[in-house]
């Protein structure tokens, strides 16, 4: 067991990345909204998720290479869609966790200096820690900043509870106008995360096992299933927080960064007590910047590789090339559209969704293809967890598009 704890990292960095945007701000509304009616979504969203996340690990430590060498092994037109769609979304999915995080930093930290130049700070350091730091660096301070977040989050829904005077049914809703089918869809989209993020674990996963060498598949998994274990307990505790606290309050969310950050603390403050303060600003600041961090460093370890494989260049468009592009292409679009932060998570969320149904059939042909060890092939239940998978992402991708 205490090899296993050791050989912890990159589930943690899957939690990381996880628990953002989907958690503080989706989850936060969909509890202020509809109360506890989408727990349903929450939970089922992230079962049938669940195995084209853990193809990403579970393919990297059997074979010892990442899912886009799998990719291509399945055809350069496979590879090259997924480079078209990461480069299509990068710099948003960047900007808007970023931007969350600069408006936090401004609420906490002070307003001395606008969001803006705490954005161009918050990449600076994360920037830095990556350079500098690199996979080690992430790997432990990642323990450190999940451990932080779950034990604030619990904290505070416990807090909110025993203030909480409001009646919350557990009945279950299913949104019916095109408004709430929206935010339904929205909120699946990152819930936990975006599937191109199993990607992001396979090479992270290579990294482990470069920096251990005792990273096997069963290590692995198991790592993995903490970390996504993590990312429901959480996502389930800001919906349980935005109901206790603000479903029936009459209160709405500011599409400012800025605004929208001194709003979410502020709630809770106000109903909870100032005392809560800190606790509410740690969970809500170590949620976001771990989300900042990990995303930082996976989309450029991501565009390297597939870059590599697409066009035999490793000198100059390697992972410092795409770090140093991404963070200059999160500053530029956060000056020209900072004010509209709710605008740009929407797209990031709905493109997220509506791409999911790609990198779930690829990721599950390729764990059941000749290219992974037969040994780490599909047992009977998780072949049909897929193909349900599967149905729901289509399924749901279709209602959305039909609903507009």
């Amino acid at each position: 067991m205490i090899t296993k704890l050791k050989n912890l990292g990159p589930g943690l960095l899957f939690a990381g990345a996880a628990i953002g945007v989907s958690h503080l701000v989706q989850s936060t509304r969909a509890g202020a909204d509809f109360g506890l009616g989408l727990i349903w979504s929450l939970l089922l969203v992230n079962l049938c998720k669940y195995p084209f996340f853990q193809y990403g690990p579970r393919y990297a430590t059997a074979t010892g290479e990442s899912l886009l060498d799998g990719y291509k092994k399945l055809g350069a037109w496979v590879l090259i869609t997924y480079y078209i769609i990461t480069f299509a979304t990068m710099f948003t999915i960047q900007t808007a966790v970023t931007i969350v995080t600069a408006g936090l930093a401004s609420s906490l930290f002070g307003d001395f200096i606008s969001v803006e130049i705490w954005t161009i700070v918050i990449i600076f350091i994360c920037f830095c820690l990556l350079i500098f730091g690199k996979y080690k660096l992430l790997d432990r301070l990642m323990k450190i900043i999940v451990i932080t977040l779950t034990i604030s989050t619990i904290i505070a829904v416990i807090i909110a509870y025993l203030n909480s005077t409001e009646h919350v049914s557990l009945i279950q809703v299913l949104p019916k106008n095109t408004i709430d089918i929206a935010f339904l869809i929205a909120f699946m989209g990152w819930m936990p995360a975006p599937l191109d993020v199993s990607v992001w674990q396979s090479l992270w996963s290579i990294e482990k096992n470069n920096d251990t060498k005792v990273y096997t598949p069963k290590s692995a998994l198991f790592d993995f299933n903490i970390g996504y274990i993590s990312t429901i307990f959480v996502g389930i505790g800001f919906v349980l927080l935005g109901a206790f606290v603000m479903f029936h309050s009459g209160q709405t969310f500011s599409d400012s960064a800025g605004q929208f950050a001194s709003q979410l603390i502020n709630m809770y403050t106000i109903n909870l007590g100032s005392w809560t303060y800190v606790i509410i600003g740690i969970a809500a600041f170590t949620t976001m910047f771990s989300t900042t961090l990990t995303t930082l460093d996976a989309s450029p370890r991501a565009m390297a590789r597939t870059t590599e494989l697409l066009f035999k260049k490793s000198s100059f468009y390697n992972y410092t090339f795409w770090i140093v592009l991404l963070s200059i292409g999160t500053i530029v679009i956060f000056i020209f559209l900072s004010s509209g932060m709710a605008i740009l998570i929407k797209i990031a969320t709905i493109l997220s969704f509506i791409t999911a149904p790609f990198f779930a059939i690829i990721n599950y042909i390729l764990i059941s293809s000749k290219h992974t060890p037969y040994e780490w092939h599909l047992s009977k239940k998780m072949h049909v967890l897929s193909w349900l998978g599967i149905v729901f992402l289509i399924g749901f991708s279709i209602w959305y598009l039909t609903t507009l």
